[in-house]
Parts: C-alpha cells; sequence; structure tokens
C-alpha cells in the first residue's frame, strides 16, 4: 500500500528520455519489430519483447529492485506483444527465482509479472514450480546452463494436468531453465505450448 502511494505522489520518470509520468514512455518503448518468436532447447516456442539492452534492461532492472511502476509498465508491454499467442485456454505458470533472491527482494518478480500479465490477458495464473535443486544460472558458462536439469519441481500435479501451459520469465539467456521447467511441467501431464519472456539476452 505504501508503495502504490510513494508511486502516485512522487511518479516515476522514463529511463530512456526523463518524461515526467512514467518509467517507460510510448517513445522509448521497444519498437514491435524488436519483439522476437524463437526457438529454444527441446523446441519451446520462446516469445521475447525485445532485447536486454538498452531503456529494456534499465527498466528491468528496477522492477528487480522494486519498482512498481516498472513492473506495471512492463507486464503491459509484455501483454501488447504477446497478444496473438494467449488465449482464453492457456495457464499461465511463472519461472521461479532462486529462495536467496526472494527472500532478498521480498517478492518473486517473475509471479508479479504472471499475475500482470494474466489480468492484463484474461488467462489464469498457477504457481506451480519450485526451484528445489541447483544454483542460480547467472555466472554459469553456456555450455554450464545448458546441461543444467532437474532443478525444479512441480507442487500442483493434480492442477497441472491436462492444462495448457505458458511460461513466464524475465530474462532468456540460453533457454535451459525454460526447457528445464517446460519438462518437469510434461512430466507433470501438462501440455506446454510456449514460454514468454520480457528479453532476450
Amino acid at each position: 500500500m505504501f508503495a502504490r502511494l510513494f508511486d502516485a505522489l512522487f511518479p516515476g520518470r522514463c529511463v530512456g528520455c526523463g518524461r515526467a509520468g512514467t518509467v517507460l514512455c510510448d517513445a522509448c518503448r521497444p519498437r514491435p519489430e524488436a519483439a522476437r518468436r524463437t526457438c529454444g532447447p527441446g523446441g519451446l516456442a520462446i516469445a521475447s519483447a525485445g532485447r536486454y539492452a538498452g531503456v529494456l534492461r534499465r527498466v528491468i532492472l528496477l522492477y528487480k529492485r522494486g519498482r512498481r511502476d516498472a513492473g506495471d509498465a512492463l507486464s503491459s508491454l509484455l501483454a501488447e506483444r504477446t497478444r496473438g499467442i494467449l488465449a482464453p485456454h492457456h495457464v499461465l505458470v511463472p519461472v521461479p527465482t532462486t529462495r536467496g533472491r526472494r527472500s532478498a527482494r521480498g517478492y518473486d518478480q517473475s509471479v508479479r509479472l504472471a499475475r500482470a500479465l494474466g489480468k492484463h490477458a484474461g488467462v489464469p495464473v498457477l504457481v506451480a514450480l519450485v526451484q528445489s535443486a541447483g544454483d542460480a544460472q547467472r555466472g554459469r558458462s553456456r555450455s554450464e546452463r545448458l546441461a543444467a536439469r532437474g532443478r525444479f519441481s512441480c507442487v500442483a500435479p493434480a492442477l497441472v494436468a491436462g492444462t495448457r501451459v505458458v511460461l513466464v520469465d524475465d530474462v532468456v539467456t540460453t533457454g535451459a531453465t525454460l526447457a528445464d521447467c517446460a519438462e518437469t511441467m510434461r512430466r507433470a501431464g501438462a501440455v506446454v505450448d510456449a514460454a514468454v519472456v520480457l528479453a532476450r539476452a
């Protein structure tokens, strides 16, 4: 509540041009042509709103540091860029962050992003994954990232079975984490249609 009041009393400025009122103005948003749909490990279709660089990277970092207005701007952007991907029969499943980062930040940014995106798109959200083993991917080499498997568990198999899942994350690098999550969801009986992310590294 206090955070929302603070945002209302002291609206942010666009990190790109300094315009008051929003952290990401229309002029500084990634252009529609910056969005990409690629094929990740295991054949998973991954849609991204832009590259993890410049203004988009700076707004994502603000969001990770607790700026709710940055999260609002990013979820709106992702909803716009994934309009042709999400359908009413889909279920959004956020990719969980590590326990240490969640504790330090006080929240999981992918869960917040998925809930906001679900509200924009009219699609339900199910927090079905937890990170059960292994460390964060940051700092690992590309080959180490791609080799990492079995780091996630499904905590709601009865709810997952038979659903058509779209995974949600903030940034994709090699796609190994998304592939690992997709494999876990499929073992629980879900059909994993795609993944949507804010940015690709």
